[in-house]
């Protein structure tokens, strides 16, 4: 079955009696000495979007160039990340991971722990590419969502990126099946497909999401709304829609050409604002 709308722009539930951790705890592994910008994007998105709490893990030279950016992520050393991965509800893993041998081998050993947990993850950029690497047969975590490119997706599947591009909802599908997973294949018109290979395709979005960081922004956005409850696919369908919206009424203000990642942030709350309008 393959569906352009979301499912009615479900938003999750805001109760008023309420605290920090009732809107969900995400932990963000992401960033490394060259890509600093992946780690903040991806962090402060999922905030954006509800999230309560936010914990980016990395390395110390990261932790400190964000802790000069933002004071509303909590910061995890990355050798404490094993002991604390078990309080969050989410975990997403891979932007601007780097893929050189101490990442591949954080990498390996944080999803063999979470293939134990019953929690979503997310995994994207440099995760898809540590994971295209791996061998078939290693235990991934049940509750998965990958979200990957064209390039990306013909690393997975070991097949070219012109196939991916000819027919993204056969390869859509077919990384779900290989990876069991919720797959977002991130194309003009995203493909979203669920564990059960339902389909559906975005229609929101244009070419000011064609910059460095978008990715990010759109990763931290499906991990905040995992946290609040949402299942993966239905997470996945209104993070690519909000994502896009955002595109569009930031390339209203600031021109297709000039909108960056991270402007992307400030207009969020915009696209939620006008998805709550067509609830109504």
């Amino acid at each position: 079955m393959v569906s352009k709308k979301t499912n009615k722009f479900k938003l999750p539930k805001r109760e008023q009696f309420s605290n920090k951790s009732t809107f969900g705890k995400v932990l963000n592994i992401a960033g490394s000495e060259y890509y600093t910008g992946a780690a903040y994007l991806s962090s402060i998105s999922a905030l954006k979007v509800g999230c309560g709490y936010v914990a980016l893990s990395s390395s110390p030279k990261v932790l400190n160039t964000i802790a000069l950016r933002s004071s509303d992520i909590v910061f995890l050393p990355i050798d404490e990340l094993k002991k604390k991965v078990h309080d969050f509800n989410v975990v997403s893993i891979g932007c601007g991971l780097s893929t050189g041998v101490s990442a591949s081998i954080m990498f390996k050993s944080t999803l063999e722990t979470l293939s134990k947990l019953d929690v979503p993850v997310i995994i994207d950029a440099d995760g898809l590419n540590l994971l295209s690497k791996m061998k078939d047969g290693v235990d991934l975590p049940k509750n998965l969502i990958i979200t990957p490119h064209p390039k990306e997706a013909s690393r997975l599947l070991k097949v070219e990126v012109d196939d991916i591009l000819d027919k993204p909802i056969q390869y859509a599908k077919e990384l779900t099946e290989k990876y069991n997973s919720t797959t977002v294949l991130k194309m003009h018109s995203t493909v979203v497909c669920s564990q059960d290979l339902d389909v559906y395709v975005n229609e929101t979005g244009n070419s000011a999401l064609a910059k460095a960081g978008s990715g990010d922004v759109l990763t931290g956005m499906i991990s905040g709304l995992c946290a609040q409850g949402m299942s993966s696919f239905d997470a996945a369908q209104l993070g690519v829609y909000l994502h896009g919206k955002a595109g569009e009424i930031a390339s209203g203000m600031l021109s297709e050409y000039s909108v960056l990642a991270s402007d992307l942030l400030n207009y969020i709350p915009m696209a939620i604002i006008d998805t709550q309008k067509e609830l109504v």
